[in-house]
């Protein structure tokens, strides 16, 4: 049987969100921006959309700001915060084991001269908060850190920063890219203090080419595109308004499982993992069970991966982002260079059957098993 366990690259566009797609393309097609019959159904489409994110999100539908991807809203997040609070500090605090996204936009603010700082990570990729309180300053204008990590599925105490700026009189505003944790846990945003919040599409069963930022009411940001008045002048370009009325239907139709449900699965498969010699697990026990990443060290991820596909099993050696390069990642997180080179992970959804998981443990074993005989 086919194992489609890369739900962290991208997950299965659902039914109502292809319909949604369907009947924007083909009966409310006007500019949302027009002022006319047309342009206005395109714009409710779009509103409703907002609506959606804004119930999920526990926040103000005008706090809803869409973009082309979730790399789109967090470079807009990371670099357009700094900009927007220049005349307030020069200081920019990430964690260690951000998505690139967020990475290259900081190590862009380095080069124009901001003082970038990393969060150090223990060995599941866990910041510590010590060092990012004494990072953290008056002259620190953001801070950007992951709610769950997109390789090793670790949940990041995002909730502990917002105290932490207080108690340091910090102006700083608080990003958090919550990308891999939407449609999986709860996501609100003052639950997590944050000032702004990235979500996106096509890891929540909708289509690719939309994103979203949660910004606070007050906070302004510096455009990082210009050309236009659409989201604010934030983020101009006429709106993609099949991707958000698809994004809308997604959220919509989102239900979160009981974390114990994706745990027990995440556990059977964990468990017959451990069974193999050749394995070792990256993932922390505590990690969010949506993702899984372990190692077949002294076999290459990307011909283990070849093996598994063979067999129809999908899954990936980290992110699809920074495919190529060893991984930051696991990098930061102290692993050797022979663990990094065969790692792989495994990703769930609310879709995911114990029989796919089985299907990739047996795959697991006979590469393996192939593998060796090769060697």
């Amino acid at each position: 049987m086919e194992a489609y366990l890369d739900n962290s690259a991208t997950t299965r566009p659902c039914r109502a969100a292809a319909e949604a797609m369907l009947a924007a393309m083909e009966t409310v097609w006007g500019n949302p921006s027009s002022l006319h019959q047309k342009g206005w159904e395109a714009q409710r489409l779009v509103r409703d959309a907002k609506d959606a994110l804004a119930k999920a999100l526990s926040c103000r539908p005008a706090e809803v700001l869409f973009t082309g991807s979730g790399t789109q809203a967090n470079n807009l997040a990371v670099l357009g915060a700094a900009h927007a609070q220049k005349k307030k500090g020069n200081t920019v605090v990430v964690s260690a084991v951000e998505h690139p996204s967020v990475m290259k936009a900081a190590e862009r603010l380095a080069q124009e001269g901001f003082d970038v700082q990393k969060i150090p990570v223990d060995r599941y990729g866990t910041i510590d908060l010590e060092t990012a309180e004494r990072l953290i300053d008056a002259g620190t204008v953001l801070v950007s850190v992951m709610k769950v990590n997109n390789e090793l599925g670790t949940v990041e105490p995002v909730e502990a920063l917002r105290p932490i700026l207080r108690r340091k009189q910090s102006p700083a505003l608080l990003h958090v890219d919550a990308v891999q944790a939407f449609g999986k846990l709860p996501v609100s945003v003052s639950r997590l203090g944050a000032d702004l919040v990235t979500v996106s599409a096509h890891k929540v069963h909708g289509p690719k080419g939309v994103g979203a930022l949660f910004v606070k009411t007050g906070v302004r940001l510096t455009p990082t595109v210009v050309g236009g008045e659409q989201e604010g002048g934030a983020f101009p370009g006429t709106e993609a308004t099949p991707a958000i009325a698809g994004f809308g239907a997604a959220v919509k139709a989102m239900r979160i499982p009981p974390i114990e449900q994706i745990a027990a699965l995440r556990d059977g498969f964990v468990s017959k993992l451990r069974a193999l010699p050749q394995v070792m697990l990256n993932s922390g026990d505590d990690a969010l069970p949506y993702i899984i990443n372990f190692s077949l060290p002294g076999w290459r991820s990307d011909t283990v991966l070849n093996a598994l596909s063979d067999r129809g099993v999908y899954v990936s050696s980290g992110s699809a982002c920074a495919r190529g390069h060893r991984s930051p990642v696991l990098t930061a997180a102290g692993l050797d260079v022979r663990r990094i080179d065969g790692a792989i992970r495994v990703s769930l959804c609310d879709e995911t059957t114990a029989a796919e998981l089985d299907a990739c443990f047996e795959a697991v074993r006979a590469a393996i098993a192939t593998l060796r005989n090769k060697s």
